[in-house]
């Protein structure tokens, strides 16, 4: 990955400084966490976030996520008020929102991060939020989620994000789960460009949207496949959590394994989930 390899050759020189020092220990740990090396993401991570430089939110972020993506939900919870724009505050929230199938918390806690990207006139933020605007509408309310994925992809067409274009690409299969489009192959397509692109970390969320189709069509030897990739993929522990999320959208018993602490009790949160299958085969008639 060409940001480890640039910031670990930074680092390697020990020619950098201060908050020099503290930006290349940043991107390297940024670039860890999305190899899906959390051990050493957490000691970059935490190396920043005690510095005492202008990086210091971003290292707090890097933690909090951390904690959101070992399924620790309470521990990231607790490090927002602390992060403030510097530090994403408003995306967190709904990064940490997400898995608990609250469909409109999400969505507000993306919005405060778009509008507040655009008061900072941060194009890149911007359109992050606005994707996951996208994502968590997508499993609601698929005819609204086709405006906001055009905003998105208007967003996305200025920047070079690789990694939040194939997001939406993930929000489309959601939105169309269910349906007759071809969801299976395209999700092949998309498994294929993650792993090509080195972004492992957005392959539960691929299978999520998966799981939500076949568990909308009732098609349970297909739902067994992705349960069976989400549990390879969450092998390390990290993203625990989508397969109890799979699970529970085809309505059956909780799969073994690490424990997650929630915000609420397990029962509610998975209810949300399996709500959200019966509005779609709802909608579908």
């Amino acid at each position: 990955m060409p940001a480890l390899q640039a910031a670990a050759a930074l680092l390697d020189t020990g020619l950098l400084t201060g908050e020099l020092t503290d930006l290349a220990l940043y991107y390297r740990a940024k670039a860890y966490k999305d190899l899906g090396r959390t051990g050493a993401a957490l000691d970059g991570y935490r190396q920043v976030a005690e510095a005492d430089s202008r990086l210091a939110p971003r290292g707090r972020r890097g933690l909090a996520n951390l904690a959101r993506i070992s399924g620790d939900f309470p521990t990231a919870l607790a490090a927002v008020p602390t992060l403030g724009w510097e530090g994403r505050h408003h995306r967190v929230l709904g990064h940490i929102r997400w898995p608990h199938g609250d469909m409109d918390r999400t969505r507000a806690a993306f919005e405060d991060a778009r509008d507040e990207a655009e008061q900072h006139d941060a194009p890149g933020e911007q359109a992050i939020a606005q994707t996951h605007i996208a994502l968590a509408t997508a499993f609601t309310d698929p005819a609204r989620a086709d405006d906001e994925l055009a905003l998105a992809h208007q967003l996305l067409a200025r920047l070079d994000q690789r990694a939040t274009t194939l997001l939406a690409d993930i929000a489309a299969l959601a939105r169309d789960a269910g349906t007759d489009h071809d969801l299976p192959g395209r999700a092949t397509v998309l498994r294929t460009e993650i792993t090509v692109t080195g972004l492992p970390w957005l392959t539960p969320l691929l299978e999520t949207a998966l799981a939500f189709h076949h568990a909308v069509r009732g098609a349970d030897d297909d739902l067994d496949a992705v349960i069976d990739r989400l549990l390879e993929a969450t092998t390390s522990g990290d993203f625990a959590y989508y397969v109890p999320i799979a699970a529970a959208m085809a309505d059956r018993p909780r799969p073994d394994g690490p424990a997650i602490h929630w915000l609420e009790g397990e029962r509610t949160v998975l209810a949300r989930w399996r709500a959200l299958v019966t509005a779609r085969r709802g909608r579908l008639g």
